[in-house]
């Protein structure tokens, strides 16, 4: 990974530079540059086939760019692989659920906390009892809200705790970036509730891009929003100057948000 002199000054962590990417003709992702700093949500809406999610698999590493860069603490990882972006603290969650349905919540997280550390599995029985794993694991079950329900089957999980599940999963890898892909989505209000309430809380100690639909959210979660139409940022502000933009209006909010 090249090094790259990072800008101190903002305390951004992770910086994206001019990012592309086309498939054949369609320009899904056009000259984006933005940057997530710590103890900040950043968040990206735009119209469904913005290029949101294209957006974020060239910065977690599942798709390459034609061109520009992703800058993470300093290190242009632009070809770095999506698990060495995930080991480097990088983290994100999916728009649909990525989680083994047959294994507790615990034994989930735990997995990801033997990933984190590069131990080795053994036995299945000998590896949901190593304390080394499941200590931590607990905690960050604990940290999301879900410690009551470690022992539970995800398959017997509400879609509300899978999300919640899926948080405590990145938080598990040690991450200092989250980016976290259409959390609300499918929830309810008490569970969309829960969720800002546990973002709000995460922001302190992480940097945090949040690609949503939910307005309501996004307003009250976001510190800045960047608002991407047809692959290209057309504003990147302050909430309020977000929804104040006629641009916006016209492309994606309505008068509606105003």
């Amino acid at each position: 990974m090249t090094k790259v002199a990072p800008d101190r000054s903002q305390a951004a962590p992770l910086v994206v530079q001019e990012l592309s990417k086309s498939f054949g003709a369609l320009k899904a992702v056009n000259s984006v540059s933005l940057d997530v700093r710590m103890g900040e949500i950043h968040a990206v809406i735009g119209p469904n086939g913005a290029g949101k999610s294209s957006l974020v698999n060239l910065i977690t590493g599942f798709l390459q760019p034609d061109h520009g860069r992703v800058v993470f603490d300093g290190h242009d990882v632009t070809r770095a692989t999506a698990p060495e972006r995930v080991r480097g603290g990088l983290a994100r969650t999916f728009q649909v659920s990525n989680l083994i349905a047959s294994r507790t919540a615990l034994a989930n997280v735990m997995l990801a906390v033997q990933a984190r550390e590069g131990l080795s599995l053994g036995f299945i029985k000998a590896f949901e009892e190593d304390a080394t794993i499941r200590t931590p694991a607990k905690g960050f079950l604990e940290k999301v809200g879900l410690q009551a329900r470690a022992d539970v089957p995800v398959h017997q999980l509400s879609h509300g705790e899978r999300r919640q599940l899926e948080v405590a999963i990145a938080l598990a890898t040690q991450a200092r970036v989250l980016l976290l892909d259409e959390p609300m989505a499918g929830l309810g209000p008490e569970d969309s509730k829960d969720m800002i309430t546990l973002l709000a809380a995460l922001k302190t100690d992480h940097a945090i891009l949040l690609i949503e639909h939910d307005m309501d959210a996004v307003f009250q979660l976001a510190d800045r929003i960047s608002v991407l139409v047809y692959g290209e940022v057309i504003i990147t502000d302050t909430p309020e100057t977000v929804r104040q933009s006629q641009a916006v209006r016209d492309a994606y909010l309505g008068d509606e948000a105003v």
